[in-house]
């Protein structure tokens, strides 16, 4: 029996908006499965507990953040997000940015996330 994927993916985009903007990640933990795993460019986590570390290290790397999802491309057993976040870094300085988010799931839980995004936002430009 295959579970529909495009609720869990609903519910997940709207979970991550509230902890964007409260910053409780226990709601957010609660999506993943036991032994799920999360990781984008810079580190993987597993675990409860890492996937707890993982959300907690992304959202503190932002004074705000905010992220709006534009397609959602639900199948079997997953999904994917396309979305653009925009905030401020720890410093005040704006960034904005751009990615895709893929997530499996195992019943109705996220069993495996992977995050995908443009890196270069968060480097300082050179000064000449």
């Amino acid at each position: 029996m295959s579970t529909e994927t495009r609720p869990l993916a609903e519910r997940f985009m709207q979970t991550l908006q509230q902890f964007e903007a409260d910053g409780k990640v226990d709601p957010l933990v609660a999506l993943f499965a036991d032994d799920a795993d999360a990781a984008n460019l810079t580190h993987k986590e597993q675990g409860r507990d890492g996937v707890r570390k993982f959300w907690e290290d992304y959202r503190g790397a932002f004074r705000e953040v905010r992220s709006a999802f534009k397609a959602v491309i639900a199948g079997d057993g997953g999904a994917a997000l396309e979305w653009e976040s925009e905030g401020a870094l720890p410093t005040g300085a704006p960034i904005r940015y751009r990615g895709v988010s893929l997530l499996e799931f195992a019943g109705d839980k996220v069993k495996r996330f992977r995050t995908y995004y443009d890196s270069a936002a968060f480097v300082a430009p050179a000064v000449a």
